[in-house]
């Protein structure tokens, strides 16, 4: 699928809450493995033991860095799914998974896509 369609998917889910979704947790070896191909385009997968999304951000310094990590930690808390976040002077790099089923769950991708509208 192209970079457009991925971004429009992104939009998309950008619509919806993952705290209320937590009861529908899927794993990538079922609902969310066309999400995790789509994605792909945009985020980029990690296929360690366990099925991930990761997004590496660039930034002019470390205060825009620290910035958007702050603003990435209040959408994570409003939706109650949280990020692995590693971030230092002009960089940050956000990955998503989720631990209940090991892979990747429509939360991961609905985080995704609020964490793509935070301007930087």
């Amino acid at each position: 699928m192209a970079r457009a369609d991925a971004v429009k998917l992104l939009k998309k889910l950008n619509r919806y809450s993952s705290s209320g979704a937590q009861a529908e947790l899927r794993s990538s070896n079922k609902g969310s493995s066309r999400q995790a191909r789509t994605i792909n385009n945009v985020w980029k997968m990690l296929d360690n033991a366990v099925l991930k999304i990761s997004k590496k951000f660039k930034f002019k310094n470390f205060k825009e860095a620290l910035e958007f990590v702050n603003k990435v930690g209040d959408i994570a808390e409003s939706e109650g799914h949280h990020p692995d976040i590693s971030f230092g002077w002009g960089r940050a790099e956000i990955t998503l998974y989720t631990h209940a089923v090991s892979g990747l769950s429509e939360n991961d991708f609905i985080l995704a896509a609020k964490i793509n509208k935070i301007p930087n």
